[in-house]
């Protein structure tokens, strides 16, 4: 390899980094501000985003190790870490969002969440975009796959701002746990590829 192809290589690793660094960021913040949404809303499928947000700080992190050189041991187990999550994750807003629509429970409405999910959406296809570049351009699939998680996050952001929006404009209270039932979907997928799915090749 050149020597440009080196600082090529070594200006591409520190757009993956600081994309990934800013995944974290912006999840640390949005576990407290979907946090206080979800409580105050009463809401499964804010509770459900947070939840998620917190496995995506994760999944982030499992990105920088392997950037960093990690090996592959701890990035198998970091992964394997991340499916149990998903699993709790689809456990919970299955449970929740069934107990939501047996009894009618009606949610609040949300300005917040939907402020917060409707910049999400926007920040997460941004930094999707920008891993699958960069991914592409390194020749990392776990970099450019994470980047497809950061995708389905923002869609996920989307289903969840458009039940919030349902509820608070139209007064349809079952968008909320209808949202709640498109996270248990992904994250039972999540899991699934977790496990089942093939191993990354280095």
């Amino acid at each position: 390899m050149t020597e440009i192809d080196e600082a090529a290589r070594a200006n591409l690793l520190r757009r993956g980094f600081l994309l990934e660094y800013a995944t974290l960021a912006w999840n640390v913040v949005g576990i407290v501000v979907i946090a206080i949404a979800a409580a105050a809303a009463r809401s499964v499928a804010l509770a459900g985003f947070g939840l998620d947000s917190l496995i995506e700080i994760g999944a982030s992190a499992v990105v920088i190790w392997e950037l960093s050189g990690t090996g592959e041991s701890r990035q198998r187990f970091a992964l394997r870490s991340i499916g149990v999550g998903f699993a709790a994750l689809a456990v919970y807003l299955l449970v929740q969002s069934t107990v939501v629509l047996a009894t009618g429970f009606h949610p609040e409405h949300s300005p917040l969440g939907i402020a917060w999910t409707a910049v999400t959406a926007v920040v997460m296809f941004g930094l999707a975009t920008g891993k699958a570049r960069t991914g592409a351009a390194l020749g990392n699939p776990v970099l450019a796959t994470e980047g497809k998680v950061t995708l389905i996050d923002g869609l996920l952001a989307v289903a969840v701002l458009i039940g919030l929006a349902l509820n608070a404009v139209a007064g349809w209270w079952w968008a909320d746990p209808v949202a709640g039932y498109v996270l248990v979907f992904y994250a039972a997928r999540e899991v699934k590829g977790v496990f089942l799915g093939e191993p990354v090749e280095r």
